[in-house]
C-alpha cells in the first residue's frame, strides 16, 4: 500500500452527527454537531466541540445543560438544515416541524422528540482549545424509544436506522460485521 503525507487534519472519520438542543423548553435551539464522543464510562460523560461565536455556544454556556439527541435516517435532513442555519435568525424546531420536550431529569433542557435516543446532558467543565470549545458534561439521563427495546429489554439500536457523517455525506449504516469480544470468544462445541 502506498501512502501520501499530509498535513495534520481532522479525518477522523465516520463521525456522528448529532442534533444537540440547548436553550431552555421557552426558545429551544437545534444545533449540529460533528463532534462529540464519549469521555468517560464512570460517571457516564460525553464532550462536544462548540465554535464560541455560533449561537448555541452562549445558550449552553449559560444553562450549564444540552441534550444530545441521535439522528436517524428520517432526520437527515433535519441535521443537514440545522448545521448550516443559525437560531439567531430562525426557530429550527419550527422550521423542521420537530417538536420539544422536557427531559425526564433536566426538566428544563429541551430533547427532540423525534429522536429515539437522548442523552440529557450536564456541563462540567469547558475548555478552549483555539477554533471551538470543548464541553465535557455528565450524562445525567438517557431517554430511550421502547420501540428499539426488545422483549428483554435488550436495547436494540439497529431499529433506530441512524446515521454518520463522513467526509462530506451522510451515509446510512451498514450490515454488522461483529460484537464486542467476538475476536476472543471460545467457540461453543457442538453436541453429536
Amino acid at each position: 500500500m502506498s501512502k501520501q503525507s499530509w498535513k495534520g487534519s481532522t479525518l477522523l472519520n465516520p463521525e456522528p452527527p448529532v442534533l444537540v438542543s440547548c436553550g431552555g423548553l421557552e426558545t429551544p435551539n437545534l444545533i449540529t454537531i460533528g463532534w462529540t464522543g464519549t469521555i468517560c464510562t464512570q460517571p457516564s460523560m460525553v464532550s462536544i466541540s462548540v465554535r464560541p461565536e455560533r449561537f448555541s455556544h452562549h445558550l449552553i454556556q449559560e444553562s450549564g445543560q444540552f441534550a444530545i439527541n441521535l439522528p436517524t435516517e428520517a432526520l437527515v435532513r433535519a441535521v443537514d438544515w440545522c448545521g448550516v442555519k443559525s437560531g439567531r435568525e430562525v426557530d429550527k424546531f419550527a422550521a423542521c416541524g420537530l417538536h420539544a420536550a422536557p427531559g425526564s431529569v433536566l426538566t428544563d433542557c429541551p430533547i427532540l422528540e423525534e429522536s429515539p435516543v437522548n442523552l440529557e446532558c450536564r456541563v462540567t467543565q469547558v475548555l478552549p482549545l483555539g477554533s471551538h470549545d470543548l464541553f465535557l458534561a455528565e450524562v445525567v439521563a438517557c431517554d430511550v424509544d421502547e420501540s428499539l427495546l426488545d422483549e428483554s429489554g435488550k436495547l436494540c439500536l439497529d431499529k433506530a436506522k441512524l446515521i454518520v457523517y463522513s467526509h462530506g455525506e451522510y451515509l446510512a449504516l451498514g450490515k454488522k460485521l461483529g460484537t464486542f469480544g467476538y475476536s476472543v470468544r471460545k467457540k461453543k462445541k457442538t453436541r453429536r
